[in-house]
């Protein structure tokens, strides 16, 4: 009769499992099982490690968030020195580069070369050195910094789910690895996520972050690994160090080897043997920037053999047997003909330049945001000015400045800000401390189509086939609408171009087959689809109701953690502002924003609308607590036993609240060992001070 698995043994095989898992979901993109299934393995590792702490290790994949650094980032000296790259524009250059290769090896000597596409994020080292169990364990995290001296962003390092924080015996031995090696490569911010995050920011009245790899760059220096996490940055590996030097023969083995042991290597790359194999490589690589899901800005190209690249050396600040090819800018001069205000779902008035067409980057730009009339006012813009566009990180093109010269002379016709909304004609609004004008007409015709559309997008209640076009037509509305001036009319008011279908967002809901019919290219089937579509999005929950309803400052978390705290929206929209500020992550200003939407009787009567259309207007409540009710707690250092999300979520699960800052309003302030400047400020405040044991004792009631 066999014995049944120890503890020791069933948590092994749980994180090899989870490892695998990982691997096929964020290396590979291969997954096997259902996001379900692996919660439910990891939920049951869980379990297991919090029955026997003793057994928890750092490598665990329970252990990605950690605590957070104590006081910004160490800085650590690099193995070796990360440089940058020399750069070549043109064929011209690249071939002069090719020869001065040659020239500096033997004439017998055959040369190879590994094309590469240029990520455009940040450069990242990561350190491995032995583990328990014969692996190899991250042990630290280092930005670039200056080249010499990098940050050490270990914590944040462990949330990117393609790093692995351990690396097996097997993998290492077919890997042909020694137990302490170094990989580089760059962190990258995909796309979905970077426009995710610009979504989140917005709705919570933040300003966008300008292109992924500055969101990258600012995420990994975040002091919140639950931030980091969040961001779903992603690795490509690309080097591999031992004792600050290469060790395989050749560049393309490091880069099997990488893959072999279980990182993300970019699977773009090539080998080619002469330099015209190398510029076939570019000419295919460009156009691929804008389907790959993450940016990219040119091709590096190695010398492969590991023997040549030594013999070739450095420059006093580059390699000389590697060289970055960079695509054409994403940026051109063209001139300013116009200035066209669009009205936002919220109201805001955003002004756009209409455009000379302008190729950039693949894509004839004719449009781009001047963001505000201080921005405006900054540039010192008109319209005639010939100005720099600049489109990156697929976001809006953007002017970043009017370029003055003997052959762009300047414009003379004044950008007039609007003093009343271009569509509705209301006045507009600009609050004390603000920067934007806003319609605060919620009739506004602009609004209503924004307002559709930002409920029918995939992050909200997911509505395939409602899209621009559709909108106009189920509204009356001319494709061009709101913000061209040829789609309305001199008084300002929109020009309809039939008959509107619908009028709010609830109308959506009683939409018949016949009224889809006799819209312009839509058929049985497109009708039969999109209602299918619409009734599906009804049970899309409360929390994603909350999003659609687009509540100033409520973003996909802050709904998600209302509709948890409430569980229906009766209940929300009867809670005081006090009330909303017992929800976690939800401060004053959030609180006012919501009680401010909830005392508009429109709104009120949208709400009713939709439940009576058969909405989904509840949520599984998170059962929470008494014990620590109205109480806020800040954590500071390293607890002995518990890590900084399982307090926090003692303490959630309590009823208290946590907050990353002390103030006078904190109740206790949980410290560990390495407390910073929060117990000093705590002391200062008479705030008390509790450790783990006192924390735990309190949660007993």
């Amino acid at each position: 009769m066999a014995t049944a698995p120890t503890a020791e043994e069933q948590i092994e095989k749980l994180r090899e499992d989870i490892r695998h898992h990982e691997y096929l979901y964020y290396v590979l993109d291969a997954p096997e099982i259902t996001d379900a299934q692996y919660d439910a393995i990891m939920n049951t590792l869980k379990k297991l490690e919090a029955e026997h702490p003793n057994l928890i290790t750092s490598d665990s994949p329970t252990q990605r968030v950690g605590g957070k650094p104590r006081e910004g980032f160490a800085k650590v000296a690099h193995s070796r020195p990360m440089l940058s790259l020399d750069n070549a524009y043109n064929e011209e250059e690249l071939r002069a580069w090719d020869q001065r290769v040659r020239a500096g090896l033997p004439a017998s000597d055959t040369v190879q070369y590994v094309c590469e596409l240029k990520l455009d994020g940040l450069s990242m080292a990561l350190q491995y050195s032995p583990g328990a169990n014969g692996t190899s364990q991250l042990e630290r995290g280092l930005t670039r910094g200056d080249g010499t001296t990098g940050e050490d962003v270990t914590t944040n390092v462990r949330t990117i789910r393609s790093v692995p924080l351990s690396v097996s015996t097997k993998k290492l031995s077919a890997a042909k690895l020694p137990a302490s090696f170094e990989v580089r490569g760059e962190v990258v911010l995909p796309q979905a996520a970077f426009l995710k995050m610009n979504e989140e920011r917005v709705a919570q009245g933040m300003a966008p972050a300008a292109n992924p790899r500055n969101a990258a760059a600012g995420t990994i220096r975040t002091l919140e690994p639950n931030i980091v996490a969040q961001r779903r940055l992603d690795l490509y590996g690309y080097f591999l160090l031992r004792e600050g030097e290469t060790f395989l023969p050749s560049h393309s083995q490091t880069l099997d080897a990488l893959k072999t042991s279980g990182f993300r290597v970019n699977p773009h790359t090539k080998t080619v043997k002469t330099i015209d194999g190398v510029l076939d490589f570019i000419t295919k690589a460009e156009p691929l920037r804008e389907t790959l899901g993450y940016e990219i800005d040119g091709v590096v190209i190695k010398v492969d053999s590991t023997a040549q690249q030594r013999r070739l050396g450095f420059t006093g600040k580059a390699p000389r047997w590697a060289i970055a090819y960079k695509f054409a800018a994403r940026a051109a001069v063209t001139r300013l003909e116009d200035v066209h205000f669009q009205v936002g779902r919220t109201g805001k008035v955003t002004p756009v330049a209409v455009l000379v067409p302008v190729l950039i980057g693949g894509t004839t730009v004719t449009r781009a945001t001047l963001h505000n009339a201080d921005e405006i006012a900054r540039l010192g813009v008109k319209i005639g000015d010939f100005v720099q566009v600049e489109r990156g990180g697929d976001v809006i093109p953007k002017i970043v400045e009017v370029v003055e010269d003997k052959q762009h002379p300047r414009g003379k016709t004044e950008i007039v800000f609007p003093a009343v909304c271009p569509i509705c004609g209301s006045e507009l609004m600009r609050v004390e401390g603000e920067v934007d004008w806003r319609c605060v007409n919620n009739s506004c015709p602009a609004r209503v189509r924004e307002e559709l559309l930002h409920w029918a997008a995939r992050s909200v209640m997911n509505i395939e086939g409602l899209g621009d076009a559709m909108v106009a037509q189920l509204l009356g509305q001319s494709a061009s609408f709101n913000g061209d001036t040829e789609a309305v009319t001199e008084e300002g008011a929109p020009i309809a171009t039939r008959k509107p279908v619908i009028h709010t967002i609830a109308d959506l809901y009683r939409l018949k087959r016949e009224d889809l019919l006799g819209l312009e290219r839509v058929g049985e089937k497109t009708a039969d689809a999109l209602l299918g579509q619409i009734d599906r999005s009804k049970n899309a929950g409360l929390a994603r109701v909350l999003l659609g309803l687009g509540i100033r400052f409520v973003g996909e978390r802050t709904g998600q953690l209302l509709a948890q705290h409430f569980g229906s929206m009766k209940a929300l929209r009867e809670a005081s502002a006090e009330e909303l500020e017992a929800v976690n992550e939800v401060g004053p200003k959030v609180a006012q924003a919501i009680v401010e939407f909830f005392a508009v009787e429109k709104n009120l009567q949208l709400i009713d609308d939709l439940e009576s259309l058969g909405l989904n207007m509840t949520a599984e409540k998170k059962v929470v607590g008494t014990t620590l009710e109205g109480l806020t707690f800040v954590l500071t250092g390293t607890l002995p036993d518990l890590t900084r999300d399982e307090a926090k979520e003692k303490i959630e699960a309590a009823g208290g609240k946590v907050s990353g800052s002390v103030s006078k309003k904190t109740s206790f302030v949980v410290a560990g060992e390495d407390a910073g400047s929060k117990l000093d400020k705590a002391q200062a405040l008479g705030v008390k001070v509790l450790d783990e044991a006192g924390l735990l004792e309190l949660l007993k009631g």
